[in-house]
């Protein structure tokens, strides 16, 4: 059997944390960031995971 490839995309946005839970970007941070609420800039900042239910298919993504 060939080995199962990772896709890409997937690999690029997420990263998996030492306890287990899958790291992820947030949206609306690319550019034009002026338009946005400095509270609402301040919450994206923070880290994000992943929801308890998408971790599995996610990691299988990574491999």
């Amino acid at each position: 059997m060939p080995k199962m490839k990772s896709v890409k995309g997937a690999v690029k946005r997420f990263k998996v944390k030492k306890n287990g839970s899958v790291k992820r970007g947030t949206a609306y941070r690319s550019h034009i960031l002026t338009k946005q609420d400095s509270d609402t800039r301040s919450k994206q900042n923070s880290p994000k995971t992943v929801a308890k239910c998408m971790e599995k298919n996610i990691k299988n993504m990574i491999n």
